[in-house]
């Protein structure tokens, strides 16, 4: 009895040495920490479009260029900023059935860093409940207004669950930028090294119907997937918050 003891805890010990525990910094790698500014993809190789202030009239034909060319992108869209989001449920689940990222970006597009942590998260829970009703999903990212990150907000991020996205490179439509300087920014940043994220608005014609096309066309030049933010973090399966959601029946703003 006694050898038999010792000869199942060598084969115990046998098969954990052929299974070595994960690596730390893969597992932190593969899972964004919410509440944590990240600026640009975690993996080499991608590019990850991502569009803030919709949705609006051109979130249809943006879909349609994304498609056609086999893209993934992300969408990070606000509650009021362009008229109501419930007056666009065509397109936000077009956008979704299409397998594009749904993210937040508010409800009002405000300065979340002058803001309290209840304005804060009323910001971030009116979006839920939207898409919620949209979508049947509530998102796990984020993009804030302006880029703004200071006073309560990350920590309510935290508290929320919310992976917090900024950019790396700065498309400039926002600042009257044509669409020929901001692919500029883009050659500029170059294709090597871990993937970009930038900041786009899809709210712009000229980055819809030129940029948008122009920098497929780039990232087929040199290689690189057009995925979605979650996907170029290497963390695709946690673009939306965990459980199953029930719509609450509203229709308006």
């Amino acid at each position: 009895m006694l050898a038999e003891t010792i000869l199942a805890g060598l084969l115990l010990a046998s098969g954990a040495a052929a299974a070595p525990a994960p690596n730390p910094l893969e597992l932190i790698k593969r899972a964004p920490s919410p509440g944590v500014v990240i600026q640009k993809c975690s993996n080499p190789g991608m590019l990850a479009l991502a569009y803030d202030d919709g949705p609006y009239q051109f979130t249809s034909d943006l879909v349609d260029i994304l498609d056609a060319a086999g893209a993934k992108a992300t969408f990070f869209w606000t509650g009021t900023l362009y008229g109501c989001i419930y007056g666009q449920s065509a397109n936000v689940k077009k956008a979704f059935a299409s397998g594009h990222q749904i993210a937040s970006h508010t409800w009002t597009h405000g300065h979340m860093g002058s803001m309290s942590a209840d304005q804060i998260r009323s910001e971030m829970t009116k979006v839920e409940d939207a898409l919620v009703n949209l979508i049947g999903k509530k998102p796990a990212y984020m993009r804030p207004p302006y880029l703004e990150t200071s006073g309560a907000f990350l920590p309510t991020m935290a508290e929320l669950g919310y992976k917090v996205i900024t950019d790396d490179v700065d498309a400039g439509d926002w600042n009257n930028q044509t669409p020929q300087q901001s692919e500029q920014a883009f050659q500029q940043a170059g294709a090597s090294g871990n993937g970009h994220i930038p900041l786009m608005h899809e709210t712009y014609t000229g980055t819809v119907h030129t940029l948008t096309p122009w920098l497929i066309d780039w990232a087929k030049q040199n290689g690189l997937k057009l995925v979605t933010v979650a996907e170029c973090l290497g963390d695709a399966d946690g673009a939306y918050q965990a459980g199953t959601f029930t719509p609450n029946g509203q229709t308006s703003c």
